[in-house]
């Protein structure tokens, strides 16, 4: 669905993106799919070229102001001739690469990948060390922390075959020994859990209250598999999480995410051709309980592409967050959208852009 673009004036960075080649692992899952797979059937292979299509449109100009990037980790670009523990090194050195051609200028004032986020298995505890080490060496100043996605859920329909996190991640043992170890590195960790979960942020978080936390996706209500058409009766469950997680100063939250195909907002797709207006709709109680619990400070829209591509086009998915954002004054808005980004993942002093922005 093609719309005029909104507030074309308005800084963004991107605070969560993929990028990957899935090309070779579909053929090993079932058909039909698992809706996630069908949502990113379609962006199977989603490189430099094709953010930047998403981005810009034409390739040229970019449709709404995406100033910078932060990548975000997803299995991809692996090195199969390292241990199992360094191998996540190959998908930071990928990212990285991704980042250099951006910084080349070739392609205008937008930086793609500005910061990586990068995974690390924190139930090696002590042992984690030295693969941190590797990680901030490939990432050559870009490298701003990692993310060890908790997701789990009893239902196998809920996720689907692509995810295997443990139950109960955040709170055992060997994820504890290893996120202290993590800890002192002064990086952030990105968390990813479903609703259900929200519990294990909270405590993680009070553990550990001097680490950065950054709750991914709203927290990710659930609306699909044994979760279909509880949204409603599992609002108020998933409100007092959120209010509480908020109460823990160490911890940020991203706006998205909401148009998975976990979440069933909407509830088809990919890209059924929901407008902006309707997915707003859809999607403010959510958003706005996120920005009323952390505030303008501690809020940021993301993207969550290509996988939020079931819900929406990424000119639509910005023109949604726009709307949402339109009660808020000119420097929430910069906050929301650029600012708050920028600083998490300390990205605003490569980009001169940026620097001239309050």
């Amino acid at each position: 669905m093609a719309e005029t673009i909104l507030e074309p004036d308005l800084p963004i960075v991107d605070p969560h993106h993929h990028l990957w080649d899935l090309r070779p692992l579909l053929p090993a899952f079932p058909t039909p799919r698992h809706p996630f797979l069908e949502a990113i059937a379609g962006a199977a292979y989603y490189d430099f070229d094709a953010l930047r299509e998403d981005v810009s449109g034409s390739g040229q100009t970019p449709s709404h102001r995406i100033l910078a990037t932060v990548f975000m980790e997803c299995g991809a670009y692996y090195a199969a001739d390292r241990e199992d523990a360094m191998k996540p090194v190959g998908e930071v050195e990928y990212a990285n690469g991704v980042a250099a051609q951006g910084a080349s200028g070739l392609y205008g004032d937008y930086r793609p990948c500005a910061g990586i986020v990068g995974h690390a298995d924190l139930t090696l505890g002590d042992a984690i060390a030295p693969v941190i080490e590797a990680l901030i060496a490939a990432g050559n100043g870009r490298f701003k922390g990692i993310r060890h996605a908790g997701a789990w859920d009893a239902d196998p329909e809920v996720l689907g075959p692509p995810f295997h996190a443990p139950e109960g991640l955040y709170r055992s043992d060997a994820f504890r020994a290893g996120f202290a170890a993590y800890s002192r590195f002064a990086l952030n960790f990105d968390a990813w859990v479903l609703e259900p979960q929200l519990g294990d942020v909270l405590d993680l978080a009070r553990a550990f209250p001097d680490q950065a936390i950054v709750l991914d996706h709203c927290g990710t209500p659930l609306g699909m598999g044994s979760y279909a058409g509880t949204l409603p009766e599992n609002f108020d469950r998933w409100r007092s999480s959120i209010r509480a997680i908020a109460e823990c100063l160490n911890v940020s939250v991203k706006l998205g995410g909401l148009a998975m195909s976990f979440c069933g907002m909407p509830d088809e797709g990919p890209a059924k051709g929901c407008g902006s207006e309707e997915l707003a709709t859809m999607w403010r109680p959510y958003i706005e309980t996120c920005i009323e619990a952390f505030g303008t400070g501690r809020a940021m829209f993301e993207s969550n592409y290509p996988v939020d591509r079931w819900g929406a086009s990424y000119p639509v998915l910005w023109n949604a967050f726009k709307r949402l954002a339109s009660g808020a004054s000119a420097q929430e808005k910069r906050d929301l959208f650029c600012m708050n980004a920028a600083r998490t993942y300390d990205i605003a002093h490569v980009l001169p852009s940026l620097q001239d922005l309050p």
